[in-house]
């Protein structure tokens, strides 16, 4: 079975980031798995977007490498709590990326 970001990470969550946005965290276990979704050319907002149907112009991402952490946000595709709001706290919305397969290496 092919590799998952889920398998080489320590810790894939997602959070409420308030009314307007959602973010999600990959903890990866160590150097070598950051670097592979740390990797533009994998993990980037258009691969966010396409996941989650939202517009790239919209996801920002942010990369820590000191602590092999790579942060995703993105706006709510609808306002925390209204009445086609389906995860009120975004405790799911990690799923998807997840279970993103990693490219066969080398």
């Amino acid at each position: 079975m092919p590799e998952t970001i889920g398998d080489l990470a320590h810790e894939v969550r997602a959070k409420n980031a308030g009314p307007f946005w959602i973010t999600m965290e990959l903890f990866m276990r160590n150097a070598a798995g950051y670097d592979i979704v740390a990797d533009e050319d994998f993990l980037n907002p258009s691969v966010v977007a396409e996941l989650y149907r939202v517009d790239a112009a919209g996801v920002r991402m942010f990369r820590i490498p000191s602590l092999n952490v790579v942060k995703i946000s993105f706006p709510r595709p609808v306002s925390q709590g209204s009445l086609h709001d389906r995860d009120m706290h975004a405790g799911q919305h990690h799923v998807p990326l997840a279970l993103l397969e990693i490219p066969a290496r080398p």
